[in-house]
């Protein structure tokens, strides 16, 4: 058993230490980098709270979609591969596929961004 907190939290407590306590007493021109380093421990941190399971979700889509196993990385390139071919044109299958992993993407990433869009 871990001690409280866990991986999640202690990167959440340690971004927020960051942005307020020790950003302000960071000269101007260093400003940016800790600002980076600040949405990286957030993506970090959203990554750890959402587990392995959206990284699951694609790699078993993709390897229905390809009717092929692999590693996600490798079902990624083959399938932009076969889009650049021009080979799910018309998969609407393929379609909610990319529009899926877009948004788990965005979730990680600007999770602010989604309600502009109607999304969570």
């Amino acid at each position: 058993m871990r001690e409280p907190p866990e991986g999640a939290a202690l990167l959440a407590i340690a971004r927020e230490v960051l942005r307020k306590e020790l950003l302000p007493l960071l000269p101007g021109d260093k400003v940016y980098a800790a600002l980076m380093v600040a949405n990286a421990m957030g993506i970090a941190e959203r990554q750890l709270q959402q587990g392995e399971g959206p990284q699951r979700e694609e790699q078993q889509a993709l390897a229905a979609l390809l009717k092929t196993e692999g590693a996600l990385e490798s079902l990624n390139r083959e399938f932009a591969t076969r889009i650049r071919r021009g080979e799910f044109d018309e998969d609407d299958e393929a379609r909610r596929l990319l529009w899926e992993s877009t948004v788990q993407r965005v979730r990680e990433s600007a999770p602010k961004a989604l309600p502009a869009y109607g999304l969570k």
